[in-house]
C-alpha cells in the first residue's frame, strides 16, 4: 500500500494563470498609440497565488490545476517548486496554459485584465483524488470550475474540513458549490449577482441564511472588506500604500483569511490581517510581487495609514 499523501495546512483546487503584465503612463483611449513603460511575463491566478502566499508563510501547501504544454506551464512548475507548495499540475497536451494581458494604469496601480482560457484547462470531478482534498486543514476553491470545486468541497464538507470560496461571478452551479462553503469572502458585486439585492447589508445575510455559511463577506478594493457572521456585520477598511499595481490583491487578501483562520483568530482579526497583506501586495508588480514576510503584515496594521471607512459603524450595527 503506497504511503498516505503528507498532512499539509491548506489545499486549493483552482485557478493558475501566466501573466504578460504591461505598464502604461495612462490608460489608452480607442484607436491610439502609446508607448509602455515596461512589460513582465509572470505567474498568477487566484487559488495559485494564494497558495503561495500561504507557503511564505511557513504554511505547507497543496495546489491541484491544470495547465497546458507550453513554456507558460514550465513556469508554473517551477515557481510552484521554488516557493515549495506541492503542486498537482495536470498536463494537457496540446493546450496552451491559461494567460493574461494586463494593463496597469501607473498613475493609479488600477489595471484591466484581457484573459483566455481554453476549455480543454476545465478541471473534470473524475481528475481529482479525494486525499488531495482530505489530507489538509482547510480548503480554498476560487469555483472557476464549478463541477470539480463542488466535489472538493463536498469532501471537505464530511471530513469537517472548512471551505474558504474567492468567487467573482455566478458560474453555471455555483449554488450547488456554496451549499458546501463555509466561508464565502466574494467579489464586491457578486452578492448582487447572486441575490439581486444591491444593499451589502441586506445581501450578505441573505446569502449567510440560504446556504448556511459560517461568514458571507466581501472585498472591497480600496473600501476595505465586509463581512457577516450570522449575528453581526465586521469591517475592515483598507490600507493605505503607494499603489504600484493592483494585480492579485484579492487573491493574497484570500490567501491571508485562510492564513488568518488557521490561527484560530477572530473574524474582525482576519479581516484586518487579510486587508493589510493585500495591501502590501499592491506595491510592487505582479500577482505575487508584493507578498510580504508576517512582520511587515503586523507592522502595517499596528501602524498603516487608512482608507475613510465606507460604512458608518452605527449603519452597520442598525442592520444587525
Amino acid at each position: 500500500m503506497p504511503d498516505p499523501l503528507p498532512l499539509v495546512d491548506v489545499a486549493g483546487v483552482g485557478l493558475n494563470a501566466t501573466d504578460t503584465l504591461i505598464r502604461l503612463p495612462r490608460f489608452p483611449a480607442l484607436d491610439s498609440k502609446m508607448e509602455i513603460l515596461s512589460s513582465h511575463f509572470l505567474p498568477g491566478g487566484q487559488v495559485a497565488s494564494a497558495l503561495v502566499a500561504c507557503q511564505s508563510w511557513g504554511l505547507r501547501t497543496r495546489y491541484v490545476g491544470k495547465v497546458g504544454t507550453d513554456p507558460a506551464a514550465d513556469l508554473q512548475r517551477s515557481e510552484f517548486a521554488r516557493a515549495g507548495v506541492e503542486a498537482h499540475l495536470l498536463s494537457v497536451p496540446d493546450c496552451t496554459s491559461q494567460l493574461a494581458y494586463i494593463l496597469v494604469d501607473q498613475p493609479s496601480g488600477e489595471r484591466t485584465i484581457l484573459w483566455s482560457r481554453d476549455a480543454r484547462l476545465t478541471l473534470d470531478p473524475a481528475e481529482l483524488r479525494r486525499e488531495w482534498v482530505t489530507r489538509a486543514r482547510a480548503l480554498l476553491l476560487d469555483g472557476h470550475d464549478t463541477s470539480a470545486a463542488s466535489l472538493a468541497a463536498r469532501w471537505a464538507r464530511d471530513a469537517s474540513i472548512p471551505v474558504v470560496a474567492d468567487l467573482d461571478n455566478l458560474y453555471p452551479g455555483v449554488e450547488a458549490l456554496l451549499e458546501n462553503v463555509d466561508y464565502l469572502i466574494a467579489s464586491r458585486d457578486f452578492p448582487a449577482r447572486l441575490t439581486g439585492q444591491p444593499d451589502l447589508t441586506k445581501s450578505l445575510p441573505a446569502i449567510h441564511l440560504r446556504f448556511s455559511c459560517r461568514v458571507a463577506g466581501v472585498t472591497l478594493g480600496a473600501g476595505g472588506a465586509l463581512a457577516w457572521d450570522g449575528s453581526r456585520f465586521h469591517y475592515a477598511p483598507a490600507f493605505r500604500v503607494n499603489t504600484l499595481d493592483t494585480t492579485g490583491a484579492g487573491d493574497i487578501f484570500h490567501g491571508a483569511f485562510v492564513y488568518a483562520l488557521l490561527q484560530g483568530w477572530p473574524l474582525s482579526r482576519q479581516l484586518e490581517f487579510s486587508c493589510a497583506a493585500a495591501a502590501l501586495n499592491c506595491t510592487a508588480l505582479g500577482a505575487r510581487g508584493g507578498i510580504r514576510p508576517l512582520s511587515e503584515i503586523e507592522a502595517l496594521i499596528r501602524s498603516g495609514p487608512r482608507h475613510p471607512s465606507v460604512f458608518n459603524p452605527s449603519t452597520l450595527d442598525a442592520s444587525t
